[in-house]
């Protein structure tokens, strides 16, 4: 089955209550020690939507939420959706000063939580310590009203599960129903902060449309009339790369399997016990992880049809070839475009999957242009990648100057991402912009060396940043993290690049990593932390 001929437009919480009543006892979320149906899902969301009511939560106010990957997760995102408020997602690594901004940026007027012992840290203490006036409300968060924790009993200024979620009785089924009809697909629906160049997170403003559309499209896939998908998700669901592909399972009536944290065995065990069908392992890491793993045999994964990831060539293959009978999907993606913008086409080659990382979706524009001067770049010549559609975020929150700098008048997201498009359509991805080193005046894409480093045997992870230099501008650095019981030094690893690619491309240096050294943001290496570690002079 290819695309479905016509366009699919939701609200979040209507995906919930279509798959509920069309399948309500199938589940809609697994974990290793917790599992809930579409029908016990949508009565846990109608509890939370219900008990916000009755606080006097109203559409399109802000309510932030700090839980892990849980059922309670999911019945809050939906819960919150229900009323028409706007959930704002955060990252349960975040510490107490990235909080405290969040939190007041956003303009949250309530706050859920959990107190629980399966939590990874204690959110309430972590909260306390952002807020210390609390319990007085909160001078930095004048808005903020309402401290409620979906798992745990009262503590300090927060209302226990219980109490919560009695306020429910407060408000009636047909009150939530009046209210649920009144949300528009264009509202907002989330708010998710994203780390970038800036100082401080930018608040993505997304849509009901560009969290469900593409999403749903996406899990309809190739899926003919009874399947029922299987979907695991490696990631936190705070993050876009997990909830797009979790939303898309909802609105199809899909399981969604997926853990609180990431270990490779576990995770095997999981795919295998529940029959996975889709996999969105999304990162090199990841996918390295469980395929390098002891106890990885692709006859654990029989019905695994689809696997989505974006990584480079020679991690595709070696994937395509311990997993022939599955569909490896490429992408691109990023917060500020809900999730994927750009897909591999069923009709793709094995080589176009190792080697490119699809085309636009339908529905989604791009363009390819020069990045100082936006002029339009021709095929085949990298530049940076501009976006245009109904997935694209609507702003960035209480930051007009941002939002100028990465939207046009006409719509059109300026990525900070550099990309070249083959004259059929299919991209490819070449780093950030800033990711872009400048070498006596040569340009040179990180990602170009990074992927030439990764076809060293020795090489599991390469990450390489510019280094300031006195006569160039700027070098090539690498940190390199090897395989398990691989053994390769910096002029090993060096000489192998050596009159294969050009001389000004070469690392100038190595520094080698272990799995615990990386500095890590949501999910992904995070390069400012590593070009800090060479200014720093630091012994990485």
């Amino acid at each position: 089955m290819g695309r479905p001929p016509f366009t699919e437009v939701a609200t979040l919480g209507d995906l919930l209550l279509r798959s509920a009543q069309e399948h309500p006892d199938r589940k809609a979320l697994v974990l290793p020690n917790q599992a809930v149906t579409f029908a016990e899902l949508e009565k846990a969301a109608s509890q939370v939507a219900r008990a916000l009511l009755s606080l006097g939560v109203s559409p399109g106010q802000h309510v932030a939420v700090l839980i892990p990957n849980c059922v309670e997760f999911a019945a809050t995102l939906f819960g919150i959706s229900l009323v028409g408020a706007v959930a704002i997602p955060l990252n349960v690594r975040n510490r107490s000063t990235e909080l405290r901004y969040i939190i007041a940026n956003s303009e949250a007027v309530a706050m859920i939580t959990s107190d629980d012992p399966a939590d990874p840290v204690d959110f309430v203490a972590t909260l306390e310590e952002a807020f210390p006036d609390l319990d007085d409300g909160p001078a930095d968060a004048p808005g903020l009203r309402h401290l409620l924790l979906v798992r745990g009993n009262d503590r300090g200024p927060f209302v226990g599960a219980d109490r919560f979620l009695g306020y429910a009785a407060k408000v009636t089924g047909d009150e939530l129903e009046e209210q649920r009809r009144r949300i528009r697909v264009r509202d907002p629906a989330l708010i998710i902060y994203t780390s970038g160049t800036t100082a401080s997170p930018k608040g993505c403003v997304l849509s009901h449309e560009a969290l469900t559309r593409g999403p749903v499209e996406r899990s309809r896939y190739r899926l003919s009339a009874g399947d029922h998908n299987v979907t695991w998700g490696a990631g936190p669901l705070y993050h876009i790369g997990s909830l797009a592909p979790f939303i898309g399972s909802i609105g199809v009536a899909g399981t969604y399997v997926t853990d609180t944290f990431f270990d490779s065995e576990r995770a095997l065990r999981l795919m295998e016990q529940h029959g996975v069908t889709l996999a969105w392992p999304w990162f090199s890491a990841i996918v390295q992880g469980l395929i390098d793993h002891p106890t990885f045999d692709p006859s654990r994964l029989p019905h695994l049809r689809y696997l989505f990831m974006i990584a480079p060539p020679t991690l595709v293959d070696r994937v395509q070839d311990v997993l022939p009978r599955t569909e490896v999907l490429q992408a691109c993606g990023m917060t500020e475009t809900a999730g994927i913008f750009a897909l591999c086409e069923p009709d793709e080659d094995r080589r176009s999957r190792s080697t490119t990382n699809g085309k636009s979706s339908p529905g989604v524009e791009v363009r390819i242009v020069d990045p100082e001067s936006g002029a339009e770049r021709a095929d085949g010549i990298m530049g940076e990648i501009w976006v245009r559609g109904y997935n694209v975020m609507d702003r960035y929150w209480a930051s007009p100057e941002k939002t100028a700098e990465s939207l046009t008048e006409d719509r059109w997201l300026r990525t900070g991402d550099l990309y070249t498009r083959l004259p059929g359509g299919s991209l490819i991805f070449g780093g950030r912009c800033k990711d872009m080193l400048k070498v006596g005046g040569e340009n040179v894409a990180a990602i170009e060396v990074e992927a030439f480093l990764c076809t060293h045997p020795a090489v599991k992870i390469a990450e390489v940043v510019g280094r300031p230099d006195p006569r160039l501008d700027e070098v090539p650095v690498a940190f390199i993290e090897l395989r398990d019981a691989s053994k390769a030094d910096e002029a090993e690893l060096i000489a192998h690049c050596k009159g294969r690619i050009a001389n000004y491309k070469v690392p100038r240096a190595v520094h080698f990593m272990t799995a615990d050294d990386w500095p890590m943001s949501a999910t992904k290496i995070d390069k400012r932390a590593l070009r800090l570690r060479l200014e720093r002079n630091e012994d990485a």
